[in-house]
């Protein structure tokens, strides 16, 4: 999640992996892909930056975790399985 500011004031965490896009015109926009609008007071430059950071975190956080030693789950069995 991410937190962004209301242009009231009001500070509140959205998931970066719904937005669709951030438009500013004057002000940033975040458009969420249920068509959903919010107006922040961050710029375009700045929703950018935390979106970045956010990824940054869930693949840093990814890499220090063990390594998956089970069976691997597959959607289509494997020759001679069933």
């Amino acid at each position: 999640m991410i937190v962004v500011t209301r242009l009231n004031g009001s500070r509140f965490a959205v998931n970066p992996d719904l937005i669709e896009r951030v438009q500013e015109n004057p002000d940033t926009t975040l458009v969420m892909v249920g068509g959903t609008t919010y107006v922040v007071q961050e710029s375009l430059a700045e929703v950018i930056d935390l979106v970045a950071g956010y990824r940054a975190l869930v693949l840093a956080t990814a890499r220090g975790l063990p390594a998956f030693e089970g069976q691997h789950l597959s959607l289509v069995p494997r020759p001679g399985e069933h």
